[in-house]
């Protein structure tokens, strides 16, 4: 038996026992049992058809909804730092939203065990239930700017979320910040591009396109703004290619049936592939030369 002595400590019992050698001690405080809040997050796991496979599918979507809210929280503060004139940094909280972003793209991969017979015995259970209501991946598609009011209704009967929803899309988007901020640093940026509707999805400018190919020409000059630009096209190349995944793991689950809340299914999720959040940070690209590098 284990000698457990106890004392108190700033107000709290504390405990402490030796264990395989090590000196081993907790209290009656914040415990990680209580941190983490685990048997709250254990006990998420709402199984609605008794079928095996579908705690598999559950606890892959809860995961992902944790990495979107912290994807969510860390994009703010790059978006609160471009805000405040800092594009120097936000970049380390870019290269940790890019790993983020693998991990999610990964998990994909789990999901992807489930063959189409296993997905087949509790689909009928989910009814109408389906990610196109995933409140924060609508939020982080309107934070990066992918702005479209009429998705929202989906949430009409949640009115928090609805209202919150809400004013994500009539805010500025990530991009819209930083076209903001280049035009703080005497940039040409269009006036029609800095006050407009933020609830309209972003329309590319040639103007733009022609001011980030300067960037891009003069990047030693423009060193912080270059590298701002990296980290962002290296946020878009990640999302689309947890799209691209996601897409391919519908489409090996459940060929081209239509999704459990009436959408396309796969072809639904095709059409996202298209979709640009920084539109003129890729087109330049085509129009840069050798008098560029």
């Amino acid at each position: 038996m284990v000698d457990i002595k106890k004392s108190i400590k700033d107000g709290i019992k504390t405990f402490e026992a030796e264990i395989n050698g090590e000196k081993i001690e907790w209290d009656e405080g914040l415990t990680y049992n209580s941190h983490l809040q685990i048997e709250k997050l254990l006990s998420s796991q709402k199984l609605v058809s008794g079928m095996p496979d579908e705690m598999l599918f559950v606890i892959v979507h809860q995961s992902m909804e944790l990495w979107l809210k912290l994807f969510i929280h860390e994009l703010d503060l790059i978006t609160e730092s471009v805000k405040n004139n800092d594009i120097k940094k936000p970049l380390k909280t870019f290269d940790r939203i890019a790993s983020i972003q693998r991990h999610m793209t990964q998990s994909w991969e789990i999901l992807a065990t489930l063959t189409s017979n296993d997905f087949l015995t509790f689909r009928d259970y989910l009814k109408k239930a389906s990610g196109f209501q995933s409140y924060q991946y609508r939020e982080l598609e309107f934070k990066l700017g992918n702005k479209n009011k009429d998705l929202v209704v989906v949430h009409k009967e949640n009115k928090p979320i609805y209202e919150h929803l809400i004013n994500v899309a009539n805010s500025p988007s990530l991009y819209d910040e930083v076209l903001m901020y280049l035009s703080r640093q005497n940039f040409n940026i269009p006036s029609n591009l800095i006050k407009r509707d933020w609830s309209i999805t972003y329309i590319p400018s040639e103007n733009v396109e022609n001011i980030w190919r300067d960037i891009y020409k003069n990047s030693e000059k423009y060193w912080d703004i270059y590298m701002l630009a990296e980290r962002m096209t290296s946020l878009e190349y990640y999302f689309q290619e947890w799209r691209f995944k996601h897409m391919k793991t519908v489409s090996r689950v459940i060929g081209n049936k239509k999704g459990t809340g009436g959408s396309a299914g796969v072809n639904y999720l095709v059409k996202a592939l298209d979709l640009s959040f920084f539109p003129e940070l890729w087109s330049m690209r085509t129009y840069m030369n050798n008098e560029n590098a």
